[in-house]
């Protein structure tokens, strides 16, 4: 049996030691050792298989970490991390205290820019380009390199419209394969699949390759010339101008990104021609492993799964399991629907992950993915509500972020009736920093005019969603967790939830816990643990942070000594600081312990195992709740 090439190589440097003809099997190892870890080390799958050889011949020509690679999202920088001195840290992908599932520049000098949400390879990529100009490194490359899915969100087309006026060494590749996490959409798939599709061009873009190959020896008058040919076959074939000419890139493709060898060529050849440039690399989202070719949205991230049948391990439980919240969301809105025809649902290219497929399979016309463009899809919504329309705008909490001022100015600003459901609330686990959705209880409550609020369980959920879509509600926020909730059955009239009144889940003495979503479950064990020690506290689940409900508040601060509040999200400026400023003006002296994501940010891991390190799991709750009942703590209190 051969000696493996893989195991030979821990940088890069490693892999220019082979000849081009060893690619190719480096490419089979890489790919089969990436099958191998994820199976059993759940992560993002089919993305990283569509890359392999666009990796290797990345690394094998560029010197990196001198030239720089920055890979947009990172979901397929799996084989990137192997090749520069990860492998033997590879089965630590995303575990807690291991290496992160995203490139992060704190981990590796390889990893050029710290990438989880997508579209920003080509700005960061400009920006280090410009740079380099500036301090006289013209040997310097600059690779971006950006899936076509990605290529649908604004900030991808802002970069290249700058990019496209600088003299910079700059090129974007784009990884074509028609997919994000679902199926691409919109114009540019169609404009895309037009290049990738004409037999005719292809055929003689080919030759204008071979060209360029044979050319390239006699020197840059003649590999002009050969691009000039090029560009009159795109304009008389296509019957328009190129767009990436037209933002004045330089375009070659399309080019076949799983033939390794002829990749290394084409982009030897383009690390001598100055400029922007972009390479459209056509490639298939999980190469290789037969199942994820053939799903590729089941297959972009897993779980464990068996490599040699390609069967996905299932969690096993005696008793039956509560659903996940972002199928409460997907089978509640189509309920909706069918009550309320003025309903419309909204995705930024996340329809299976939010669920929103559910009403998308059954009403076609009332759902629409709007591709990586969480910015559009807010303002979307805004045009839909301003003429009647009753949009639920679906967009994970860490998403949201990018569209904070749309929010503001176009919903908030006009008071129009959007429901934001916000996925993904609060801690997500392995996806790690970049992912953790803990900052829309604080970003939201600055804001003018919005509702806020964050459902308990299941039930709560679909009453939230069923109150929000109520006439003249205004801008309305419902935030859920990742993952299953508590409830596997649960009544199924809806019923209106007064906006801005929390409930008394438990009446205690002295401590009041007051929670908000679904943490109040932890809450809720909490109590029961702190019975069996004689020790009784209060437990209010507050179900809004905005409107807050100021009678019950005033109750509490009557009837209680402490308080304790408990968030998924961060503590400054999130709910508890919401509670310590109404006690604060309302002149009430009581002890209060703020409970939540602390101010900084937090690493990968299980939800489980962070929300234990942020200090408010069920253990967590009860030694604060355990504190404050020392002798003479609660005496001090008014």
């Amino acid at each position: 049996m051969s000696e493996s090439l893989l195991n030979n190589i821990l940088f890069p440097s490693d892999l220019k030691k082979l000849d081009l003809a060893d690619l190719p099997e480096l490419s089979k190892e890489l790919r089969q050792f990436i099958i191998d870890i994820v199976s059993s080390n759940p992560g993002h799958f089919g993305a990283s298989l569509g890359v392999v050889e666009l990796t290797v011949a990345l690394h094998y020509v560029f010197n990196t970490p001198y030239d720089k690679i920055i890979w947009d999202v990172g979901h397929q920088a799996y084989g990137h991390k192997i090749l520069t001195g990860r492998r033997e840290e590879f089965h630590t992908n995303r575990k807690l205290g291991g290496i992160s599932g995203f490139p992060k520049i704190t981990e590796s000098p390889y990893d050029s820019f710290g990438v989880g949400h997508s579209s920003t390879s080509i700005s960061a990529a400009l920006g280090m380009a410009k740079a380099a100009n500036f301090k006289k490194e013209e040997d310097r490359n600059v690779v971006a390199v950006i899936g076509d899915g990605s290529m649908t969100a604004g900030l991808a087309f802002e970069g290249m419209n700058n990019a496209g006026t600088e003299n910079t060494n700059l090129l974007v590749i784009l990884n074509d394969n028609n997919m994000a996490i679902d199926p691409n959409v919109g114009a540019l798939k169609e404009y895309l699949l037009d290049i990738t599709t004409s037999k005719t061009y292809n055929k003689l873009k080919n030759d204008v390759w071979h060209l360029l190959g044979h050319l390239n020896k006699l020197g840059h008058n003649y590999r002009k010339l050969a691009q000039q040919i090029d560009n009159a076959v795109k304009s008389f074939l296509l019957k328009q101008s190129n767009l990436f000419e037209s933002l004045n890139f330089r375009y070659f493709g399309p080019v076949d990104g799983h033939d390794v060898v002829y990749l290394a060529k084409i982009l030897n050849d383009l690390k001598d021609i100055k400029g922007p440039k972009l390479l459209h690399v056509v490639t298939q989202k999980g190469k290789g492993f037969k199942q994820a070719e053939l799903d590729q949205t089941v297959w972009h991230a897993p779980g464990k799964f068996n490599k040699s049948t390609g069967e996905i391990l299932k969690i096993k439980s005696d008793k039956p399991l509560p659903p996940k919240y972002q199928d409460v969301f997907g089978n509640t809105i189509l309920e909706l629907a069918k009550l309320n025809e003025k309903i419309v649902g909204i995705t930024p290219a996340m329809p299976t992950g939010s669920s929103l497929n559910i009403m998308m399979k059954e009403m076609p016309e009332r759902t629409f993915d709007v591709g990586i463009a969480e910015q559009h899809a807010v303002t979307f919504s805004a045009g839909l509500a301003i003429e009647g329309m009753m949009p639920f705008c679906n967009i994970y909490s860490s998403f949201m972020q990018r569209a904070y001022d749309q929010v503001i100015h176009d919903v908030a600003i006009q008071n129009l009736n959007v429901v934001f459901c916000l996925d993904r609330g609060g801690i997500v686990g392995e996806d790690g920093a970049t992912h953790h959705g803990v900052y829309d209880l604080a970003y939201m409550r600055s804001i003018p005019n919005i509702t806020i609020s964050a459902p308990m369980n299941e039930e709560e959920l679909r009453n939230l969603m069923y109150t929000a879509q109520l006439e003249n509600k205004g801008p309305f926020s419902i935030r859920y967790p990742r993952g299953r909730g508590v409830m596997p059955e649960w009544e199924t009239p809806f019923k209106e939830i007064p906006v801005g009144k929390g409930r008394e889940v438990k009446k205690g003495t002295d401590v009041a816990i007051l929670s908000i979503g679904h943490v109040g479950n932890y809450v809720v064990e909490a109590t029961k643990e702190l019975e069996k020690k004689h020790i009784d506290v209060g437990h209010y689940d507050m179900r809004f942070v905005k409107p807050i409900d100021e009678e019950l508040l005033h109750h509490i601060g009557k009837n209680y000594k402490a308080i304790i509040t408990i968030e998924d999200g961060t503590v400054t400026g999130g709910f508890g600081s919401a509670i310590l400023e109404f006690m604060s003006d309302h002149s009430y002296n009581l002890k209060i312990k703020r409970l939540g994501v602390p101010d900084k940010f937090i690493d990968h891991g299980t939800v489980e195992e962070l929300h234990k390190e942020c200090g408010f799991d069920v253990e967590g709750i009860i030694k604060v709740v355990k504190s404050m009942i020392r002798p003479n703590l609660l005496s001090n209190a008014g």
